[in-house]
């Protein structure tokens, strides 16, 4: 599925340098039992439907992310939906 390639996937038990992540992207870690890492622009921070998932993280984790990235609780298929809608757009 070419929205996974954008994304840059990479199973979040592998260790990651911030040099991993290119200029003008973030790191974000999503699941709910087994987490992965996502490579994301940081254009979608301006999305009120991106801005809205992290809301909901916050809540959830506050501001203390464990693994160096954003951590969103919820699941790798609807992460997946909601970026492929905010690419379109």
């Amino acid at each position: 599925m070419a929205i996974r390639q954008m994304l840059r996937r990479s199973l979040s038990s592998e260790k990651r340098l911030a040099t991993d992540v290119p200029k003008g992207h973030f790191a974000v870690y999503v699941g709910q039992s087994q987490m992965k890492r996502f490579v994301v622009p940081l254009s979608f921070l301006n999305n009120p439907l991106f801005q809205d998932l992290l809301s909901r993280a916050e809540e959830e984790f506050g501001f203390n992310h464990p693994m160096g990235g954003i951590t969103i609780p919820c699941s790798e298929d609807a992460f997946v939906d909601l970026v492929s809608r905010l690419s379109r757009t």
